[in-house]
């Protein structure tokens, strides 16, 4: 919002019946956030003074899952429609009186600031004691239909449950989003009446009041019918999420991305892809991640929280959580990295490796087979199949230390805390539990009897 002062009203306050989740419905996931959240981030898009959110079901949890934001929580105990839960509010509005109220449903993730910029500044240039978002919809269902008089004014918003045949018929919608001058807001809300068949306060009635109290009140279309869909079942909040992913890939593909297949490639809201990256089918990029350019992430691969440096490579079935790929790196397949792993500059990660707490320095490689956990390895190091690094007693975790340049062969058994010095060897099969210094060429096996002729003394085996 550009004009000083201006605030938001968030109501979030519904239980979600139709969602059957003992979830509240303000924190139902949607692309890997909150549905609140969703709209959270659009209208901070206009950079309102404050935002007041009502919440209801559920307070307690949705509260608790957006403290430090800086947001007010007013509560709405019973809920009894959308014009009681401004009427909640309204102690805090009084405060704004003299500046525009922006009011949106806390159900409605498809929402984008630039939308409500937009109907902000319509408001402004229209002189109206109100302005009501609308959509054009092929199928307007449950939604209020908007009857405007000749002038192109509202003359009402009627609910469709209170709609006759005839009102149904009507194709413009109420999107759920408002923008109100307070001082009359406030006096409406005063002869809002619950006299409809749900016997609840509309803020919908609050226009019709406003209309005959005089005043003017606008409506304005957005482009995008979709904006004005809400989300009240498991269905619903499916259909937000694909709108959202297929919102999301189209521009990073727009940015220069190559998605071989957008329709099994998920990315969520905040991760960044750069142009020259290749996402392969079945790739899911959650959180804030961050994919470099010329990075190729898949098949089958789920990366979250986590950096992949340009010309990285993560190949089939990989996961990746919270940990850092450099630049040219190598991942897979069948590799998981865990948190707070990081693979250096060229380093290799093979199949079935699982690094944990682990950095793998420029150019190191772990092929294939080997555990590495609160591991440091230095450039250039080797690390043979079947490796493991024993980083735990049963009540604390030890560091191993790898140097540069060293070899640990096939089926070694670092028991930590220890440390293989620069250059050293170790060799295959050994269990290592004292320092190497560099190097040098440890052993830990135990040796070898040969028994000739042992096989036929024994009784023969029976057969079948």
């Amino acid at each position: 919002m550009d004009a000083p002062g201006a605030q938001a009203l968030i109501l979030a306050a519904g239980k979600g019946t139709r969602i059957k989740s003992a979830l509240p419905k303000a924190l139902q996931p949607v692309l890997g956030l909150p549905l609140l959240e969703h709209v959270l981030r659009a209208v901070s898009g206009c950079a309102p003074a404050s935002v007041t959110v009502v919440v209801g079901h559920g307070a307690d949890a949705v509260e608790a899952a957006f403290v430090g934001r800086g947001l007010r929580f007013v509560r709405q105990d019973p809920p009894l429609g959308t014009g009681h839960a401004v009427m909640t509010a309204r102690g805090s509005l009084a405060e704004a009186s003299g500046a525009p109220l922006l009011v949106a449903n806390g159900d409605q993730p498809l929402l984008r600031a630039q939308t409500l910029r937009s109907l902000l500044e319509h408001h402004r240039s229209s002189g109206a004691a109100a302005t009501l978002l609308t959509a054009v919809l092929e199928e307007p269902g449950p939604y209020g239909r908007v009857l405007r008089k000749p002038d192109g004014f509202l003359r009402a918003v009627v609910e469709a449950k209170d709609a006759s045949a005839e009102v149904r018929t009507v194709r413009e919608v109420n999107a759920g989003v408002y923008v109100f001058e307070v001082e009359p807001l406030l006096q409406a809300l005063d002869r809002l009446r619950p006299d409809n068949a749900q016997r609840e306060y509309y803020l919908t009635d609050v226009l019709s009041l406003l209309v005959a109290a005089g005043h003017r009140v606008g409506g304005w279309a957005c482009d995008d019918p979709s904006q004005a869909l809400g989300v009240n079942t498991q269905a619903e909040l499916a259909d937000a999420a694909r709108r959202l992913r297929e919102r999301k890939l189209g521009a990073l593909l727009d940015s220069g991305v190559r998605i071989e297949d957008p329709a099994t490639t998920h990315v969520g809201l905040d991760v960044e892809v750069e142009s020259d990256a290749v996402l392969r089918p079945f790739t899911v990029l959650e959180g804030k991640t961050r994919v470099g350019a010329g990075a190729s992430v898949g098949p089958y691969a789920r990366i979250v929280d986590s950096e992949v440096g340009p010309g990285a490579l993560v190949l089939d079935h990989c996961l990746l959580r919270e940990c850092v790929v450099e630049t040219g790196a190598s991942v897979g397949p069948f590799a998981h990295i865990r948190p707070e792993s990081r693979i250096g500059p060229r380093a290799r990660v093979g199949n079935f490796v699982e690094l944990k707490k682990t950095h793998l320095g420029e150019g190191s490689k772990a092929s294939h087979l080997s555990y590495l956990g609160d591991a440091t390895l230095g450039p250039g190091v080797n690390i043979g199949a079947g490796t493991i690094t024993c980083n735990y007693d049963g009540v604390a975790k030890h560091e191993t230390r790898i140097e540069a340049g060293a070899f640990v062969g096939s089926d070694a058994t670092l028991v930590a805390p220890v440390t293989i010095g620069e250059g050293a060897y170790v060799a295959a099969g050994s269990t290592i539990t004292e320092d190497v210094p560099p190097h040098a060429l440890a052993l830990g096996r135990a040796r070898q009897v040969v028994k000739p002729g042992w096989a036929k003394t024994r009784p023969a085996r029976r057969k079948g």
